[in-house]
This record gives structure tokens, C-alpha cells and sequence, in this order.
């Protein structure tokens, strides 16, 4: 190879790897708790397989058939997980996991039975198959670029800030292995993989300056912490706040973190905490329990089905001890007896024992 081969496929195979390298962290080290991070290294992952591919198809074209075949299938879900990755950004706790895995199931198949054909219709498998890779990969770009409109027309914000230079660079990627795959720049797919490894730098390079101006925002608000919320605002937030539990019902996620209600009320987490405070006069878990706690009474004065103990876990509690511990505190009664007071104020309870 000459220098400047050999340079293009240095810097080829480096961004395929550190996607790679990436992408394995995001799906199988890190912890999963942020449902956008599992999405992100599936679209990593499938990037950097297809990028790899196309390098060593590119620098070694005496490969086996069926090695650019596995690229081009990495790269029929890379749609997929780009769509999947802004809309969990957004919805967050109303993202439904049960029609992902679907999704993802049905493509799957879909991919399988595609494969199969080639068993049947070799020459015409091979003349059509990337076609339809390249036409589902179109699909998904362009209902992601139409749903972030959507969600940015409704004025939906993310607490990802990392959406859009994220969409930004796959559409970028798309299009240039679309100019390849149409023939009009002839480069092969070396082309594609150098524009991946520069915009995966690039994102490195937005994301570490997006970290070092939260360090910085957040050591400003530190310092101003001690700051009083003004009464007019303060109303504003306990308004918006009240009616975010109250429509989204979000205390009765067990795991709700105060960081977790901050980002939904789109303020920093001390600023809410300082709301609780110093405007309610209440800790966030005194805040919650209290809805938790309300809503349980509403069940049990409604006669409700569910016995005792499941109807603390339907509002929210993550153990039956924790569920009494906290209503005997708030209600001063345990659950039983508030139960038993309710039966023996019934009216007609009451008129059977005249």
C-alpha cells in the first residue's frame, strides 16, 4: 500500500475500532439504567461492524462472498436504533419497551427470510439485496428526522443534549454511503467509514465540551444555591410540578430519583430540592410518599379488590414494610385499621347495627 492508503486506513480502522469499543461498552459494561444508552450502542455497534467490513473489503477485496454481506446486515438495523434512540430520549418514562422489542423482533424475521431467499434466487438475491438494506435504512433516517421535528414543534425537550449531534451525524453518514452506493463518488466504502470516524470524533469533541459547560454551570449554581426561589416563581414551579404528578402519575414509579422529576420539570436538581425545602416544607421522599399515600387511601375508601399489601405496590412502594412504616407516619393509622374506620363509617354498616 502507498502512504496515503495506508494513512486512510489508519484512520478507518481507528474510528471503526473506538466505535466498536464503544458500542460494547454502552450494551454489555455499562450499567443500563438510561433505556437512550442501550439504543446508542446498538447503533454504535452496528455502525462500526459495517465501517470495519467496508475497510477490509476496501484494502483486501479477495474476502470471502459472504463478509460484505454480514456489513450490509449490521447496517439494516442501525435505522432502527437511530428512530429508537431519539424517541426514548424524549418520552423517557412513557417509552414502551414491549412495541420496541417487537419492532426489533419483526425485523429480525424479516431479515431472516430475506437472507433465506438467497438459497432460491442467488443472481437476483445478490443484484437486489443491498437495494433493500439501503431502502430500510432510508425509511427509518427519515421517520427519525420527521420525529424530531415533531417532538421540537411541540416544544418536547430532552434532557439528552446529545440528540441532535447524534441525528446530525447519521444523517451525515447516510448520505454519504447513499452518494456511494448510487455510484456518483466513486470511492468505494473507504469514503463512508473516513466520514464516520470523523464525525464519531467530532461528537467526542461536542460531548466533552457539553461536559466541561455543565462542570462550569453547575459550580455557578452552587454558588448561588443559597439563593431564595422568588414567590412568583416558586408558584409557577409548584403549579407545573403538581400537575406533572398528577396527569403523569410519575409517583408511582418505585425508582423515581430526584434527578429523575428534575428533568422532567426541565430545572437543576438542586433547584427543586431547594423548592421542596424552602417553599413546601417538605424532603422529595416526604413529597412523594405523600401522593403514594393519598392515592392508597382513595383505594382503600373505594373498596377496592387489591388486598393491603398489593395496593402499596400499586402506588408506588417497593416493600410491603416500607408501605406501612410510611402510611402509619403520614396518616397516623396503619393501613388495617384506616381499612377497618372506613368499613365502620359506611351508612350502611351503621343502619345494620341499630
Amino acid at each position: 500500500m502507498t502512504f496515503g492508503q495506508q494513512m486512510l486506513f489508519f484512520f478507518s480502522a481507528v474510528g471503526a475500532f473506538n466505535g466498536l469499543l464503544l458500542g460494547i461498552y454502552l450494551l454489555f459494561v455499562k450499567k443500563l439504567k438510561y433505556i437512550p444508552d442501550f439504543f446508542l450502542g446498538l447503533l454504535l455497534l452496528m455502525l462500526s461492524l459495517r465501517v470495519g467490513i467496508s475497510v477490509c473489503i476496501y484494502f483486501y477485496p479477495d474476502l470471502p462472498r459472504l463478509i460484505p454481506y454480514l456489513g450490509l446486515a449490521a447496517l439494516f438495523f442501525t435505522g432502527s436504533a437511530l428512530y429508537y434512540y431519539v424517541k426514548s430520549s424524549f418520552q423517557q418514562n412513557r417509552f414502551e419497551v414491549k412495541n420496541c422489542r417487537k419492532t426489533f423482533g419483526l425485523l429480525t424475521f424479516i431479515l431472516g427470510v430475506v437472507g433465506s431467499l438467497y438459497l432460491f434466487f442467488p443472481v437476483t438475491w445478490d443484484h437486489y439485496f443491498g437495494t433493500f438494506i439501503y431502502t430500510v435504512w432510508s425509511v427509518f433516517v427519515f421517520l427519525t428526522v420527521y420525529q424530531y421535528y415533531i417532538f421540537s414543534k411541540q416544544k418536547i425537550k430532552s434532557p439528552n443534549k446529545f440528540v441532535l449531534p447524534v441525528l446530525v451525524s447519521n444523517v451525515i453518514i447516510f448520505l454519504t454511503y447513499q452518494l456511494i452506493s448510487t455510484g456518483w463518488v466513486q470511492i468505494y466504502c473507504a469514503g463512508g467509514s473516513l466520514v464516520f470516524s470523523f464525525v464519531l470524533y467530532a461528537n467526542f469533541l461536542i460531548l466533552f465540551n457539553k461536559k466541561y459547560q455543565q462542570i462550569s454551570v453547575k459550580e455557578s449554581s452552587n454558588r448561588y444555591s443559597n439563593k431564595k426561589i422568588s414567590e412568583e416563581q416558586a408558584d409557577n414551579f409548584v403549579s407545573r410540578l403538581a400537575r406533572l404528578m398528577n396527569e403523569e402519575e410519575l409517583y408511582k414509579n418505585p425508582n423515581l430519583k430526584l434527578n429523575d422529576l428534575a428533568s422532567r420539570m426541565n430545572m437543576p436538581a438542586h433547584q427543586l430540592s431547594q423548592l421542596l425545602n424552602d417553599n413546601l416544607g417538605k424532603s422529595f421522599s416526604t413529597y412523594i410518599n405523600e401522593y403514594r399515600i393519598n392515592e392508597a387511601c382513595e383505594k382503600i375508601e373505594n373498596g377496592s379488590y387489591l388486598k393491603i399489601e398489593e395496593i402499596g405496590y400499586e402506588v408506588g412502594f417497593n416493600s410491603k414494610s416500607t408501605f406501612f412504616s410510611t402510611f402509619k407516619k403520614i396518616k397516623n393509622t396503619t393501613p388495617l385499621l384506616y381499612k377497618q374506620s372506613q368499613t365502620l363509617s359506611e351508612p350502611g354498616f351503621q343502619s345494620s347495627n341499630l
